[in-house]
Order: structure tokens, then sequence, then C-alpha cells
């Protein structure tokens, strides 16, 4: 069967991810396995989680279960969080439903971009940015972040602005990196993404890809693009927070900053465009869950705890490694340059990490703080007889 030219330049996208779950990846479910790989879960569902759900299978009514767009209630629980959260006035109308963070993506390229756009992205990066531009029949522009500091470098963003640009992705806090980027330098992009639209006679939209909002350290502040530059839409996912990644929940949100014309254009065009790219909507039980998940979390203090174990003990043993602000990761450096080999020796003795490669950035790796604890204190001695050698 011959495939399209964009299915294939997907496939070769996301070569290097499904590679890894062929090979290494494949092991996780062996026993003794400790797995700090993706960011699944590894003890039992939270029983909020498991509450909400359960609160919701009895039917109600015949139309229990029939065909569900975007739910009233759902909406409305939504905003008045986003409200709470971002201290910004959002309304119930701004709320589209998705599967995920994935459909929420879905869901805003086809809102605003049109074949052949180019769309800029980070690096490293959330590495299933480059398939899903691919397979909408978009053209990713990789963008690398500040060096060492893995901030976002606004001067290189606004150089990669061409004629094409449509959108700019965002992504705050940061996967892999744990980053969370303040105030200040969204204001830089925003102004540069102003200056950028004039020149070029076309607005620059951002894409604010924020599953990881609720996931902080340290008190660290979190401050939304839609908060300095108007014209932004915010992807979330529940499937961190509620550390569920298979029970798909999401939602695209409007910059209610927006202009009101096109604020109001946006709004209508969320159902036609979630049915057209396949019925892109939450199962209904979700939907009617949502007031619930709302108030429900993993524990952000136990994951701050497993980040600090594994960040003392690495920088002790002298690895280079960024100090996560937030999200389910720690991003370090192989010591050799070679996360790849770094993996392979690991995975012989039972521990198993994600190389940097599946981010292109070859000499790093990614931890999941989401494995158990037990888990993690078995790869400590692993990961620290792979030390730098010290003079």
């Amino acid at each position: 069967m011959e495939l399209s030219a964009r299915a294939r330049a997907a496939e070769d996208d996301i070569g290097p991810v499904t590679r890894f779950l062929a090979g290494v990846g494949a092991r996780a479910d062996e026993p003794g396995i400790a797995d700090l790989t993706f960011g699944n879960p590894h003890e039992m569902p939270l029983p909020g989680l498991v509450g909400a759900i359960r609160a919701q299978v009895e039917p109600r009514s015949e139309a229990w279960f029939a065909y569900k767009t975007n739910e009233v209630p759902a909406q409305d629980a939504i905003a008045a969080g986003l409200r709470a959260e971002l201290d910004l006035p959002f309304e119930a109308a701004d709320i589209a439903l998705t599967q995920g963070a994935f459909g929420a993506i879905d869901l805003a390229l086809h809102l605003v971009a049109d074949e052949g756009d180019e769309v800029i992205y980070p690096v490293p990066g959330w590495f299933c940015y480059p398939p899903m531009l691919r397979i909408g029949g978009l053209v990713p522009v990789p963008v690398p972040l500040a060096p060492g500091t893995f901030d976002l470098d606004v001067e290189a963003i606004a150089a990669a602005v061409t004629p094409r640009t449509r959108i700019v992705i965002v992504n705050s806090p940061a996967n892999p990196t744990g980053r969370v980027y303040p105030r200040d330098q969204l204001e830089r992009l925003a102004d540069a993404l102003e200056e950028r639209s004039a020149a070029i006679g076309r607005r620059i939209w951002v894409l604010s890809d924020e599953p990881y909002r609720r996931i902080r350290f340290d008190g660290v502040p979190f401050t939304s693009p839609a908060a300095v530059y108007p014209w932004t839409l915010i992807d979330y996912s529940y499937g961190k927070v509620l550390l569920a990644p298979g029970q798909r929940l999401g939602y695209l949100a409007l910059g209610p900053l927006l202009p009101d014309d096109v604020r109001a254009a946006l709004r209508e065009a969320f159902v036609p465009a979630q049915l057209s790219i396949g019925w892109g909507f939450p199962d209904a039980i979700m939907q009617y869950a949502v007031p619930d998940l709302e108030t429900v979390s993993i524990d952000v203090a136990e994951l701050q705890r497993r980040r600090d174990r594994l960040h003392g003990a690495l920088t002790e043993a002298g690895f280079r490694v960024t100090r996560a602000e937030g999200t389910f990761y720690l991003w370090a450096e192989a010591p050799d340059g070679d996360a790849e080999g770094l993996a392979a020796r690991l995975a012989e003795r039972g521990v198993l990490i994600m190389p940097g490669t599946l981010f292109d950035r070859p000499a790093h790796f990614r931890l999941s703080l989401t494995a158990a604890a037990d888990a993690i204190e078995k790869a400590i001695p692993a990961l620290l007889d792979e030390a730098p050698v010290r003079s």
C-alpha cells in the first residue's frame, strides 16, 4: 500500500519514538524493571478520579449516553477554574472539550492554520509536535531553546518567522526540561510577535501548551501567554494532573483578551471543526465528571520530593541536571554525550530511561518522576555508576 506523503513524513518524524517503544520501551512491564521513561502511572489510580467517574456511570435519562458536543456544565466548571487560576475573564463559551491535549492541539491547528503554513516549535520539546504538524499538512519549524538555561530564545523565534508563519508553540511548564517561563520572557515574546506580525502582514498566533500547568514545584508562579498576548489559544489535558493519560479529557480555551469579533468567530467554529476532524469531543462520562475532576490532583508535594531525591543524588555525583520547576521530568546530560549508550547500559541493569535522541538532543536524557519510589531508589545506584569521572 502506498502511503500519502504526509503520512510518510509523520512516520519519519515519530520514528525514534516508535523504535524506542518497540525496543527498550517494550521491557517496561517486565518484573523488577525500574521504568523511568514515560509519564505513566505506576501506582493505583486516584480515589477522587475513580469516584468522579463512578458517580456518572448510572444513567439519569434516556439520553445519558447520546452524542455529546461541548456540555455546558463542563464548560462552566472549566471557565470558573481558569478565572480563579489565571485571573483572566474566561467564559464558558470560550471552552471546547477535547480528547486530551492531543485533541485540543489538533483543533487549534485546524481553526487558525491552513495547509502549508509554518509552525514554530521548541527544541528540545515534545516529540509529537512535528508528526502532528506533518499529518495536518503544516510545516514544522524547530527553534532551539536557549543553551544551558532552556529559556525561550525570543530572538531566535523572531528570526525564524517568515511570511508563512502562523503559529508559535509555547510549552510551559516545558517537557522535557521542566522550565516554567517567567512573565518577562513571555512579554518579550509578545512584543516580538506583534512586531513580526505587522512586518509579514498576517497575525501570528501562540498555541500555549499547558498540560502541566498545575504541576509546579517550590511555589514557582505561572503566567499563561494569554495574559500578555491576546492572540493565544490554550490547550490543556487532565491526564497529567490526574495521572490518567488513558482517560482522554482535555480542552482548548480561547484567550479571553482576543478582539470580540475574533473570539465570537472562533466560538462559532468550535463544533463544526470538532465534527469535521472526526468527532473531537470527550466521551459523555468524562464530560459529566469534569466539575468533580477540577479539584482532583496527584500529590504534587510527593512528586517534588522525588524530584529532590533524584536531582540531589545526580548533581552530587557530578551530573549536569536542569532543576525542574514543574512537569513529571528531570532533564540531564549524559556524561559522555551519548545518551543512547547510557540508556542501553542501564537497561541491562533493569533501569529504563529515555534518551534525548527522541527530543533531537542525543547528549541528554529524561527521567520520569511518576516512577514509583522504590523504582527511583533502584535506579539511583545504577545511574551513579555512570557518573562523570572526577579529576
